[in-house]
C-alpha cells in the first residue's frame, strides 16, 4: 500500500507534515482498508495540516491524491462480515 503514496514522498524533498499526513493515509487504510477522501479535511488529518491535502502537497498533488485513494477503494473487496 505505501507503493502507492510514494510518489508523494519519494524524489523530493518531503516536509514533516506531508511525511506525516501520508503515514496517517496509509494507517486508516490499513485499519480500515478504504476511507473517505473527506477525511483528509478532518482531524487527525488537519492537526498537521490544518487546510488538508491542498496545504500538505498542493492543489495538484492533492487531487491526484484523492485519485490514488479512490482507486484503492475501488480494489476493495466486501468480507463476508460486511456483507452479510
Amino acid at each position: 500500500m505505501t507503493d502507492a503514496f510514494a510518489e508523494f514522498l519519494h524524489g523530493k524533498t518531503a516536509t514533516a507534515s506531508q511525511i506525516d499526513f501520508v503515514n496517517l493515509i496509509v494507517s486508516h487504510l490499513t485499519c480500515h482498508g478504504e476511507m473517505d477522501p473527506k477525511l483528509l479535511f478532518e482531524s487527525p488529518f488537519t492537526n498537521s495540516a490544518p487546510q488538508g491535502p491542498t496545504q500538505a502537497f498542493g492543489d495538484e498533488p492533492a487531487v491526484r491524491l484523492v485519485q490514488v485513494i479512490r482507486s484503492i477503494n475501488a480494489s476493495v473487496e466486501p468480507t463476508e462480515a460486511a456483507s452479510a
